[in-house]
């Protein structure tokens, strides 16, 4: 296959497969995560962009 008898090249090219199918498994599991559900992180947020915006408009 492909004129390569080596193994450590086959073991690069499985290597290569498995990891492109553990990646989108993970990508898969993990789509969503790390949004912010605490409402005091978003109230912090929201206030921290009040300031910004009042920085800016001084500036």
């Amino acid at each position: 296959m492909l004129g390569i008898h080596d193994p450590g090249i086959y073991l690069g090219y499985l290597f290569s497969i498995l990891g492109l199918i553990a990646c989108i498994v993970y990508g898969v599991l993990n789509w969503n995560k790390g949004r912010e559900t605490d409402i005091d992180e978003i109230q912090k947020d929201l206030e921290w962009e009040s300031k910004d915006e009042q920085t800016k408009g001084e500036i």
